[in-house]
């Protein structure tokens, strides 16, 4: 089993708005295009407006899958340029889960 955290620095001043289109839109987008159930983590410490996005996978083929099926939907395609101009930097985080 693996976890995948996307990790998003959204830009000064656009936290408020990147939560609420994730929540209105964007987990439930992507629980429907493939993506998975994800959840959303905002930072307590270290670098201020980071928003992650956390999501369990049952390997990295399966995560690879979700990836591709995510993408090529066209519901996906519409959302995904909102969130885009909230967005300063971003990275990929990928963990075996120790059982």
């Amino acid at each position: 089993m693996i976890v995948v955290r996307n990790a998003f620095r959204l830009k000064f001043g656009k936290a408020k708005e990147a939560l609420k289109l994730w929540k209105e839109e964007g987990l439930e987008i992507g629980k429907r295009v493939g993506y998975g159930q994800s959840r959303l983590l905002t930072d307590l410490t270290g670098p201020a407006y980071t928003l992650v996005l956390e999501t369990t996978f049952a390997s990295l083929a399966e995560w690879e899958k979700a990836l591709r099926d995510t993408f090529a939907a066209a519901e996906w395609g519409k959302w995904y340029p909102k969130f885009v101009p909230l967005v300063e930097s971003s990275h990929r985080e990928v963990y075996t889960v120790v059982e």
